[in-house]
């Protein structure tokens, strides 16, 4: 059951738990209002306030949508986790190495992370890597699919990811 469902204190930073950018998302991740009915990344009519999103029962779990209002950004690395063991491709580890200290969270499939933090991203990029593993940079016009599970010892705030932004890319 994920944090925000447990009644348990959730990982999410502050800093976007006070945004008013949230929506709820369905098994296959689409964007959903606290009623049920289509959201949009890009419509601040369809979204909430975290409390709000978070009391509701549409759909499966939460999302956050990214917005030209601010500098916050998701870097996603797709398939560079074991569930089961918690390690991380030595391609991902490089990139969590230079991300230092910042919020990131396991994917909704459990074999990805979020790293969350701030930089100037205006156009969205996919990055596929030797081992197989992509990486996605996103900034505004999309929303990310939460959980609230810490990544290992991350801390709950946005750093800055600029260095994460400009090596990737």
């Amino acid at each position: 059951m994920a944090l925000y469902r447990a009644g348990k204190k959730s990982a999410i930073p502050h800093e976007l738990t006070t945004c008013d950018r949230w929506v709820r998302r369905s098994a296959t991740k689409v964007p959903l209002t606290v009623a049920g009915t289509a959201a949009s990344s890009t419509d601040p009519r369809t979204w909430s306030t975290y409390k709000e999103t978070a009391a509701s029962t549409a759909g499966v779990g939460l999302g956050f949508v990214l917005s030209d209002v601010d500098d916050v950004v998701c870097i996603a690395l797709d398939h560079c986790l074991n569930p089961l063991t918690g390690r991380v491709t030595p391609w991902a580890a490089a990139v969590l190495r230079e991300a230092r200290a910042t919020y990131v969270e396991v994917s909704p499939s459990g074999d990805g992370l979020h790293i969350w933090g701030r930089a100037n991203v205006r156009q969205g990029r996919r990055i596929r890597h030797r081992d197989g593993t992509t990486a996605e940079i996103y900034g505004i016009g999309r929303y990310i699919a939460m959980t609230g599970r810490r990544h290992g010892n991350s801390p709950s705030l946005l750093a800055d990811v600029t260095s994460v932004v400009t090596a990737l890319t």
